[in-house]
């Protein structure tokens, strides 16, 4: 089959991009736009092979868009392009609402456009699988339950809440068009390739380099971690398997407190270095709490029964393994991330651009 991955410079899509290329005889198309979490380094790997093309491309120009998929003919579009960084939509809101409403609306009207002039057979063999989150559902703090399928959505931030608009557009061009599309809603990410923002490589990279690492309030908002390979394995699995018109949650059956992930990780350096920054006994020294986030949701669980039940997916890493693997890939690739924090992969990326 040929497959779209939309975002596939990113964190988790160039994980998917990697399996697709590695473990499948499929071909696989590239499309992103390249924004500041956008790596064509993380994508190495499998950019010199025959069955892999990248366009630089936004998921906003609709034209271009539909120039690409009449082009490249794909019976799959996986869409994961989209600003995914919490503390970013509450500084920034514009950003998101251009990427993840605006955008995926134009790549819904560029994809119905081109499944309408699909043939009634390639039509049945098609798929738009949209890749969301679980923070669409808000937040469990006050309940020992999980998120469903079945969850009502409650968003608390910018970045929530225009992931749960982009997935209300999916659904109502599958009710209205007819497209036949399958939702996805995942837990927190971790692992290789992760853009240091976010918690655990930023914690990984702040004590190599002896700064503290910020915990927000005491760290007690509890996250359910989902390794990205785990991951990426169960989209392929929804992108081939999937029922039309089905939404499918994938968690890591891992719920962890932050402060506990911090600790964790600070167990693990201490292992590998006996050297370390400052004299220090631990890295979990350098712990430092600042002031919480606004808005922020205290517990996210994701209930993934279905996914298990219905396609026969399971996570094969469990939070101890995965991140014991994350560590060592950051501390074994420190070229990626120094390319990252000094600025240089954009550069570098910059470089590459043009369509492969």
């Amino acid at each position: 089959m040929k497959i779209v991955v939309t975002g596939g410079a990113g964190f988790i899509g160039s994980e998917v991009v990697r399996q697709i290329i590695t473990q499948t005889e499929h071909d696989v198309l590239v499309i992103d736009a390249l924004s500041y979490a956008g790596n064509l380094h993380s994508l190495s790997d499998v950019a010199l092979h025959p069955r892999y093309r990248f366009s630089h491309t936004s998921v906003c120009d609709r034209q271009a868009i539909h120039a690409l998929l009449t082009d490249f003919q794909p019976q799959i579009i996986m869409h994961l392009a989209a600003e995914s960084h919490v503390d970013r939509s509450i500084s920034g809101p514009d950003n998101f609402i251009e990427s993840n409403i605006i955008g995926t609306f134009q790549l819904l009207e560029a994809t119905r456009t081109y499944y309408q002039q699909l043939s009634p057979i390639k039509q049945a063999a098609f798929r738009f699988h949209h890749i969301s989150t679980d923070e669409v559902f808000g937040d469990l703090a006050q309940s020992d339950g999980y998120f469903t399928e079945e969850t009502p959505y409650a968003p608390s931030s910018p970045y929530s809440a225009s992931k749960a608009a982009s997935d209300h557009l999916v659904r109502a061009w599958h009710r209205t068009y007819q497209l036949p599309i399958i939702i996805t809603n995942c837990s927190n990410n971790y692992g290789p390739y992760q853009f240091p923002e976010k918690l655990i490589p930023l914690v990984i990279l702040n004590a190599l380099q002896g700064k503290p690492l910020p915990i927000y309030g005491q760290g007690e908002q509890i996250r359910d971690w989902l390794y990205v390979a785990d991951h990426a394995r169960a989209l392929l699995c929804v992108a081939f398997e999937g029922r039309v018109g089905e939404t499918y949650n994938i968690g890591g059956h891992n719920e962890q407190r932050n402060i506990d992930v911090v600790h964790a990780i600070c167990r693990l350096l201490d292992e590998r270095f006996d050297n370390k920054p400052q004299g220090l006994d631990s890295y979990s020294q350098l712990i430092t709490f600042v002031a919480d986030r606004p808005g922020h949701d205290k517990r996210y669980a994701i209930d993934a029964s279905k996914i298990a039940q219905q396609l026969n997916w399971r996570p094969l890493e469990t939070f101890e393994s995965g991140l014991r693997k994350t560590v060592e890939w950051y501390l074994d690739n420190p070229t990626w991330w120094q390319a990252v924090l000094d600025g240089s992969y954009a550069t570098a990326s910059s470089s590459l651009k043009g369509d492969q």
